[in-house]
């Protein structure tokens, strides 16, 4: 029984050490990815590219988070998972925000910078997707961290796609609605992840709960 345990033990240290690995990686990638994609989403005049980065911001500090917990109980980690989906909610209101402004100012993104930048970010977020897959269904706090980085690629293909229709149509409503699409992708993962999280919770008072 003592030899199990131990190796049990060991086994749980070393995934451990594997999934604090894969955050700092990601990490750092999203960090980077959102000075790129600020910067030249300010430059393109791109409302889908601006919220992409606000979601690259937001996913380096919950992946911080994510590494906080990762040696702490599931208490912690279904915190860290509302950090998250807080985080994802904070993101969607930021692009909304911006979305209002370029309705009153009208301007049409500049399409070259927004798609090779995009493109890069897509390829960044598709290595951080396969280093998380493997640990997506370890707990809730890697769970979370998984959609985050599935969330990522979804908004930029989006992104892409709205460059290529602004091109065609010369017309700045490709961008504007795929920037939209992105706060509602934010909005329905964040709800999902806050009621995960909150179910989690709600099952360790339970059971931490004196009979």
């Amino acid at each position: 029984m003592g030899s199990c345990c131990q190796e049990k033990s060991c086994d749980l240290a070393k995934l451990r050490k594997e999934q604090a690995k894969v955050l700092w990686i990601v990490l750092a990638v999203n960090a980077v990815m959102f000075f790129v994609e600020f910067g030249s989403g300010l430059i393109a005049h791109s409302l889908a590219l601006t919220s992409d980065s606000l979601d690259m911001l937001g996913d380096a500090i919950a992946y911080g988070s994510s590494l906080y917990v990762i040696n702490k109980g599931r208490t912690a980690k279904a915190w860290s998972a509302t950090l998250k989906g807080s985080i994802m909610l904070v993101s969607a209101l930021a692009v909304l925000a911006q979305a209002v402004w370029k309705l009153t100012h009208q301007v049409q993104p500049e399409v070259t910078l927004m798609s090779g930048v995009t493109l890069l970010a897509l390829l960044a977020n598709s290595a951080c997707l396969v280093l998380l897959t493997r640990h997506r269904s370890d707990d809730v706090n890697m769970s979370s961290v998984w959609i985050c980085s599935r969330n990522d690629l979804i908004a930029n293909t989006s992104v892409l796609a709205a460059a290529g229709l602004v091109f065609l149509t010369n017309s700045q409503w490709p961008d504007f609605v795929v920037g939209l699409g992105i706060t509602a992708l934010f909005l329905k993962s964040g709800i999902g992840v806050l009621r995960k999280a909150r179910q989690e919770l709600a099952q360790q008072r339970a059971v931490s709960a004196p009979a």
